[in-house]
């Protein structure tokens, strides 16, 4: 894709959303952490099913290692790998209560060093809870880059770093959003809704599909 494309698919993006917000639930840094931990193979509605009776109760760090693992689990129980959640939400809340002050660290290193914590994790927190212009390509993302030939690449990690060099500086604060958000309701992975895409004509995937109920 050309960089006066790739200009128009974002101009496009933004017009139709200029705002675009996570649908991830929370109020802190740390209620962001602990929601992206927890949507891992999960989605956001259940991840927010489960931290609005969550965050009642615990909502720090100091309240997550007080109420332990074990009573962590029963609040996540409906999420996949919850009990590996727990451990790692309960032990990230200890790290960043002995190294960071009870506050989330602002940088891509610190935040990997936390159990559970990946790149696309850090990514996020980094971009939503933060500001920094930063994309965490998850499946949605991935596709979207892929199909439209905004940005290809065979991984996750060739695909963020085509999307950082191809998006123009304006549009890279909420870059991330706009793809997710398009992968997720419009490019959807089994029956793409190409006759309202925004950008269809700008899009290289040569399947596209000529009717929404195809």
């Amino acid at each position: 894709m050309s960089p006066a494309k790739r200009r128009e698919l974002f101009a496009r993006l933004r017009a139709a959303n200029p705002e675009p917000r996570s649908e991830l639930v929370y109020r802190t840094p740390f209620e962001l952490l602990v929601a992206v931990v927890l949507s891992a193979q999960a989605t956001d509605r259940s991840v927010n099913a489960a931290t609005e009776r969550l965050f009642r109760v615990a909502n720090t760090p100091q309240a997550i290692v007080a109420l332990g693992e074990e009573k962590l689990a029963g609040y996540i129980r409906s999420i996949g790998l919850y009990r590996t959640k727990a451990k790692n939400i309960v032990a990230l809340s200890r790290l960043l209560l002995e190294r960071h002050g009870a506050e989330v660290p602002r940088t891509r290193a610190e935040l990997e060093a936390l159990p559970g914590v990946g790149r696309k994790t850090a990514n996020v927190v980094l971009n939503v809870a933060f500001g920094e212009p930063t994309v965490a390509v998850d499946t949605h993302i991935f596709r979207v880059a892929n199909r439209t030939g905004l940005a290809p690449g065979r991984t996750p990690a060739e695909v963020e770093r085509s999307l950082l060099a191809a998006t123009p500086p304006e549009f890279l604060r909420h870059a991330h959003h706009w793809l997710i958000l398009h992968g997720r309701y419009v490019c959807t992975a089994r029956r793409p809704k190409c006759p309202r895409c925004p950008i269809r004509d700008l899009c290289a995937w040569r399947d596209k599909t000529a009717d929404v109920r195809t």
